[in-house]
């Protein structure tokens, strides 16, 4: 295990104080191997129970970054963020699925630290991810938040990289500045706190030959479909997330209750849009914290 610590904060002035001193918290990172792929991750207070983060398509774990440090708070928990293979700092995969990166969750929340039961928490591609985990792995875990998850064919961002529309191949940029300017949320959103882009945009590029690149790799968005017939989560608790204005209609979240039990919560955050952590940090932080305080102190639902 490779470990560092930051506590560097080079948020400009006018992010507010909440955010500098997240961004502010002592980090570790560290990496673990998964079927012969490097898979690297940060993590944020003891060890011990705890969290495991899963970004979306194309994202990666700093995009957790100034939430993280506010979910070790109430209870001291270990908070760990993953890059999935080929996306961010971990390695590109020979090929990419959903349940290759949920073992890459389990293997991840195990070298980390987050304790014999962690929750998995997934935005995005990322919730199918926990899903995913959720089905291999239920007994394991503590249980798993889905984050505005649209449980269809392709996710939005598999969409616009199929139609041609986004992550083609990846351009090289001659300064970061360039590239930063370039960065672009899919899909777009309006309403999207300006600091808290800035961080994503600037952690989202990597140096290269020549210049500034993307860190994702492209061919992550030819992995399988996840689709409603797939919602089967046997002896784990669920609960689920929707942004007001995201990608999850009320009609497809109470769908998806349906099909996983009406036993599972299904939380609407007000005014956010799909990048909850981008427009409503601090609403997300405010029901995650509520959620998994309840479960703290509740048993597991029993399987259907």
């Amino acid at each position: 295990m490779t470990t560092t610590v930051s506590t560097t904060d080079e948020r400009p002035a006018a992010a507010p104080h909440w955010f500098r001193t997240a961004l502010a918290a002592p980090v570790e990172t560290g990496e673990v191997g998964v079927a012969g792929v490097t898979v690297r991750y940060r993590a944020w207070g003891p060890r011990g129970d705890g969290l495991v983060l899963v970004h979306g398509g194309a994202a990666h774990a700093h995009w957790w970054d100034h939430v993280a440090p506010l979910l070790v708070e109430p209870g001291g928990r270990r908070v760990v963020a993953i890059d999935l293979s080929g996306h961010g700092d971990s390695d590109a995969a020979p090929d990419y699925t959903l349940e290759g990166w949920a073992e890459e969750v389990l293997a991840v929340a195990g070298h980390a630290g987050a304790g014999p039961a962690p929750v998995v928490i997934g935005h995005s591609m990322g919730g199918m991810v926990a899903l995913i985990a959720a089905q291999r792995h239920g007994q394991r875990l503590g249980g798993v938040v889905v984050i505005d998850t649209p449980v269809r064919e392709w996710s939005p961002e598999e969409l616009a990289a199929r139609d041609k529309r986004a992550f083609g191949p990846l351009r090289v940029y001659p300064t970061l500045e360039a590239g930063v300017a370039r960065f672009r949320t899919v899909p777009p959103q309006e309403g999207d706190l300006p600091y808290v882009l800035a961080h994503i945009a600037e952690t989202s590029l990597r140096e290269t030959d020549g210049g500034w690149s993307w860190k994702f790799d492209p061919r992550i968005f030819t992995r399988t479909a996840m689709g409603p017939g797939d919602l089967e989560v046997p002896g784990c608790r669920v609960a689920l997330f929707r942004a007001e204005h995201g990608l999850v209609p009320a009609d497809m979240g109470e769908m998806i209750v349906d099909r996983l039990g009406r036993g599972v919560p299904l939380i609407e955050i007000p005014t956010a849009a799909h990048h909850v952590m981008i427009d409503q940090p601090i609403a997300l932080v405010t029901g995650l914290r509520a959620l998994l305080g309840d479960w703290r102190h509740t048993r597991v639902h029993e399987p259907r």
